[in-house]
């Protein structure tokens, strides 16, 4: 597994080694001796999983105060852009985010540290994205904010009006009126 740190300091693509021969491919995901000796320790909890169809954009969601999340995320079906944006108000890169493309044919991952707020848009007919996060989800510290906020200058590939978005991501605040992460 390729280690490859972002412009922002502790995001990660990880691209792993794959094996393809006639019966398919192989590859490690995950290692906890190599992640942590690249990245660091984290004590992952839960994985989650969401199927999704072209034009779902979920996000851009990040859990508050001692109930953050770091994540480790990738695609198993299809292709998304995923992205992190910098929620820690103290940071050199506070306010910035990192977009990649997950798929199943470059099998990328992509580790989000705490203090970030991630989401992601559904490029394929149909995706099937899992990650693995390192606290439980608590809805109730659970915040939003608007994927469309200019003040992010997230270059999403699609017209806003033609985003496909849950209630909670409709009502989501902008980057000026969210919580951050001291």
């Amino acid at each position: 597994m390729e280690y490859r740190e972002t412009e922002i300091k502790g995001v990660f693509i990880l691209e792993p080694r794959v094996f393809d021969d006639e019966r398919g491919y192989f590859f490690e995901a995950w290692k906890r001796e190599d992640f942590e000796r690249h990245i660091g320790p984290v004590d992952f909890v839960q994985d989650n999983e969401s199927k999704s169809c072209r034009g779902v954009l979920r996000g851009l969601h990040y859990q508050k105060g001692e109930h953050s999340q770091a994540k480790l995320v990738r695609v198993i079906k299809g292709t998304v852009l995923d992205v992190a944006v910098d929620m820690r108000k103290g940071s050199p890169t506070f306010g910035k985010h990192v977009m990649v493309e997950l798929s199943e044919s470059n099998k990328r991952q992509f580790f989000i540290p705490r203090g970030f707020a991630h989401g992601f848009l559904v490029m394929s007919p149909e995706a099937i994205f899992t990650y693995k996060v390192d606290n439980a989800y608590a809805p109730q510290h659970e915040a939003s904010v608007r994927f469309d906020d200019p003040a992010l200058g997230i270059d999403w590939p699609i017209d806003p009006k033609d985003a496909i978005l849950s209630d909670k991501d409709r009502k989501a605040a902008l980057f000026a009126d969210a919580e951050y992460f001291d």
